[in-house]
């Protein structure tokens, strides 16, 4: 009689019978939580054997179905601990089938699988799959139709992306990286893909201007800086447009319409680097899967009035001048270039002349001194530095990198409401060497006498070389020269020469990027209180 009572209680776990049924208690950290409601609950052989699986709103659950052992079996309790995944780590489910070469139909049912995502350690994440295996086809149906049901529900998730691919990044290696890593991962997810592989600079910025983008949930780059901040300036351009905003005369800019997916497929991969926390394919592809969002601060840089570009960190100076002699060697391979250009600098470094008006963080006193910028005033007037400077870092991210691993700007937030800027005053060559050596190691790269660090909201950078009959028709563009007395800015990796005042805002939240959570990044990274 108690085999048949048993008996009877596995036929109806495996026909999903027990819906509603109360959990048993779990123990340990592990356990999932006593007051939700249970949506399903049967048998499944998981690893290498029959579990008992409880599918609750939030997390799946399991624990092995062990012959009865006598009270107080240690080894037995150990064996029985419950083990659970959130739903939220699932981003697709599939049934599991086996087919045989010149099968017809779908093969035969083995289970379903899950396919999860899992963060491992240096902010990485990574694809695993659990396996649940039940060979009946009506027990696997209702379970597979449950969870897609599930999934279908969280927000953000995107279903449908438009993906600019730039082959020249890098070692032209883009087209590899998508097709390779982030295409199947795409598939896997059910996320349908319109491809366009950008054929010139500039190319995103005309397509955006005109195409449609209604169907899309969110647009992905797959490049490295210079394509991902083109399609980030392009999406909030073509946001003003929408808003009917004057884009040359951008005061209060529009939010950007859809998020933002960086794939890094570039050389430094800076804004990448800054919002995954680590360079890596896969993550950066699962971020976008999981529909994890992530507002960013962004600047716009303006001269006599009128819009150059939005970006999010920008250099003049030495950082200008060192891209501009890297332009120059474009036939060189990147690290030769980069490294070449960096030398070829130094060699040549000299001062600009000029006058750098800031505007500092309207912020109390505690908020400053807890963010570590004691130099940073609180007030509302405008501050103005004059002198030679070397190079001068206005920055609204932490700009991280294999060179800068702390970033370039590590007190800085995606979303903080504030830039960094930082100074260089004119100084000798191996004293300015041994600050840009402090980004790659732990010291502080600030604790010399000619570094100075503010947090402001807005900066304006007018060099004394401009020309007095300057004007607006006078305007330039990217990698163009108005004037003899043109100077080079590094806006994100980008080469920008303008011969006139520079006028750099912070509109905070200003365009949503795929990412994971600031704080569970800050937390990974090493505390710095350089500001």
């Amino acid at each position: 009689m108690p085999l048949g009572r048993g008996r009877s209680r596995v036929s109806a776990l495996e026909r999903g019978e027990v819906e509603g049924a109360p959990a048993e208690a779990a123990s340990g950290p592990t356990a999932r939580p006593q007051t939700e409601r249970i949506l399903l609950r049967g048998i499944f052989e998981i690893g290498r054997g029959s579990c008992d699986v409880v599918l609750s709103e939030r997390a799946l659950s399991w624990r092995p179905i062990l012959p009865e052992r006598p009270a107080g079996d240690s080894k037995c309790e150990l064996k029985c601990k419950e083990e659970f995944i959130e739903l939220k780590d699932i981003f697709s489910v599939k049934l599991k089938r086996r087919c045989f070469v010149k099968q017809q139909g779908n093969g035969t049912l083995l289970g379903i699988t899950l396919f999860i995502c899992l963060k491992k350690e240096q902010n990485k994440l990574k694809d695993s799959t659990l396996d649940l295996i039940n060979l009946s086809e009506d027990h696997c149906d209702i379970w597979f139709r449950q969870l897609e049901k599930i999934l279908a529900g969280f927000p953000n998730r995107p279903k449908s992306l438009k993906i600019f691919l730039n082959p020249q990044s890098h070692k032209k290696e883009a087209v590899h990286i998508y097709h390779e890593k982030v295409e199947p991962l795409l598939k896997l997810a059910g996320v349908s893909t319109d491809v366009t592989i950008t054929e010139y600079e500039g190319h995103a910025v005309s397509l955006l201007k005109e195409c449609e983008l209604q169907g899309f949930d969110g647009v992905v780059c797959v490049g490295g800086d210079g394509s991902a901040s083109e399609v980030a300036h392009a999406l909030l351009l073509r946001a003003q447009k929408s808003a009917g905003v004057e884009a040359d005369h951008v005061l209060c800019p529009v939010r950007a319409q859809l998020p933002l997916g960086l794939i890094p497929a570039g050389s430094t991969n800076v804004l990448a680097h800054s919002l995954y926390g680590i360079p890596h394919v896969v993550t950066a592809t699962l971020h976008i899967i999981m529909g994890h969002l992530q507002p960013v601060d962004v600047c716009t840089f303006s001269t006599c009035g009128k819009l150059l570009r939005f970006g999010f960190s920008a250099m003049f100076g030495f950082g200008g001048r060192t891209l501009a002699l890297a332009e120059k060697y474009r036939w060189m391979s990147p690290n030769q270039r980069r490294d070449f250009a960096v030398i070829k600098a130094l060699t040549t470094l000299k001062p600009e002349d000029c006058t750098i008006s800031f505007l500092p963080l309207n912020n109390s006193q505690d908020e400053l001194q807890r963010q570590g910028s004691p130099k940073s005033g609180c007030s509302d007037h405008w501050q103005t530095l004059q002198g030679q400077f070397l190079n001068v870092s206005i920055m609204a991210i932490p700009c991280l990198c294999s060179v800068a691993p702390r970033g370039l700007a590590p007190n800085t937030r995606l979303n903080n409401g504030s830039m960094a800027l930082i100074i260089a005053r004119n100084t000798t060559r191996p004293e300015f060497i041994k600050h840009l050596k402090r980004y790659a190691s732990v010291k502080n790269q600030f604790s010399f006498p000619f570094v100075e660090t503010y947090t402001v909201e807005e900066v304006k950078v007018c060099p004394k070389t401009k020309t007095s009959g300057y004007s607006e028709s006078e305007e330039v563009g990217p990698h163009e020269s108005a004037s003899e007395t043109s100077l080079p800015w590094n806006i994100d990796g980008d080469l920008m020469e303008v011969a006139s005042e520079v006028h750099v805002r912070l509109h905070p939240g200003l365009i949503s990027l795929y990412g994971g959570s600031l704080e569970e990044m800050n937390d990974c990274n090493v505390t710095c209180n350089c500001l």
